[in-house]
């Protein structure tokens, strides 16, 4: 471990207690073959994320020394689970189901979009091998370690355009196969139609509820920025209701032509991983992290998040560009996994992000 403890979250230097031997020796039988002999010599857990790369979780780090069947083996897992320290953060998330939402993704959905991808010849790795996962008596998932394997988070600059390009392309392909599924079996994601709007612990946190009060308030401290001042000042009373609409739109009230997917819900660069060529630094693979807020509905929610979380002040102007991008990854997809209806158009997706605009401004 870093010698440095401010590098990492308070509540990920302390690991709790049940993360034993007893603990690890049941994620390696659940990941091994059943029937071999495992003996569990040594686990090294360390913080698995430094400040600001996540909230919603702890994460740890195990590195697991074991004989399987008599050879060693060395296997590196990241354990995420609720925090246990006392404080806001715990309080916050204690009521939520996002660990609920995590797993079915994990153990449910994607091995299914990625089996779809696979039946017509496409490899694409949607997430990180799930090793483990339980709600009773702690709500905890394992995972791989993907830094072994080469993969990287990009921290202190922002993502470059190939970057970029990379992380659309694997989401549009995401957001093909579940449109598909959506259609043919529109009870498949009844458990996912819920965001973040809908977890009261959450959407009551200032930092939701107050984003637009504390942005007008900061116009009117700053007197070069007055002219925009009444553009804001008439969204104040209803920013909130239009996003909330926005992420209930396809559970309350969905519209006969508008695009409709899963969602990441979380589309930003913490909450992807890079994997580079060694010597040429060329980009070979992204890896999406963190779908505990995912939920069905219009997708362009993710792409007009991603205009904020994900590009650049010099990207945004090419914004049009990456959505053409974008598009023609999600045509050629869905014509690539046997969609027999209508093809949404470009225009489609336009008309819905015009539409859904105001989450953009939250």
């Amino acid at each position: 471990m870093s010698e440095n403890l401010n590098e990492f979250n308070a509540d990920e230097l302390q690991a709790p207690e049940w993360l034993n031997d007893d603990f690890f020796l049941k994620v390696l039988i659940n990941c091994e073959n059943k029937t071999s002999k495992i003996i569990l010599n040594n686990a090294k857990i360390s913080p698995a994320s430094m400040k600001g790369d996540h909230y919603a979780s702890v994460m740890f780090r195990a590195l697991l020394d074991y004989d399987l069947d008599g050879v060693a083996q060395t296997k590196s897992v990241i354990v995420k689970t609720m925090p246990e320290m006392e404080g806001h953060k715990k309080e916050m998330l204690g009521k939520s189901n996002i660990f609920e939402t995590e797993i079915n993704m994990y153990t449910d959905v994607i091995p299914r979009f990625e089996q779809i991808l696979r039946d017509c010849g496409d490899n694409t790795v949607l997430g990180a091998p799930c090793l483990y996962s339980s709600l009773q008596p702690e709500q905890v998932i394992v995972f791989e370690d993907l830094v072994p394997s080469g993969y990287e988070v990009v921290r202190d600059r922002v993502l470059n355009e190939t970057e970029v390009k990379a992380a659309y392309e694997k989401l549009a392909k995401w957001h093909a196969v579940s449109y598909k599924i959506g259609l043919e079996e529109p009870h498949y994601f009844d458990e996912l139609r819920r965001g973040i709007f809908t977890l009261s612990n959450i959407v009551d946190e200032p930092f939701i509820t107050d984003g637009i009060i504390n942005f007008v308030d900061m116009l009117k401290a700053t007197p070069s920025l007055q002219e925009y001042l009444p553009y804001f000042e008439a969204m104040k009373p209803n920013l909130f209701e239009k996003c909330r609409a926005s992420f209930a739109e396809y559970r309350e009230a969905p519209r006969e032509n508008a695009c409709y997917a899963l969602c990441h819900g979380d589309f930003h660069s913490k909450n992807m991983m890079f994997k580079y060529q060694n010597e040429s630094r060329e980009l070979k693979d992204v890896m999406l992290l963190d779908f505990q807020i995912s939920y069905f509905g219009p997708l362009v929610n993710d792409l007009i998040y991603s205009l904020y979380c994900l590009l650049d002040e010099n990207l945004r102007l090419e914004f049009n560009a990456m959505l053409y991008y974008y598009y023609t990854v999600f045509k050629s997809t869905l014509i690539k996994i046997g969609y027999n209806g209508t093809l949404p158009t470009l225009m489609q997706l336009r008309l819905d992000y015009y539409r859904c605009k105001d989450f953009g401004k939250h």
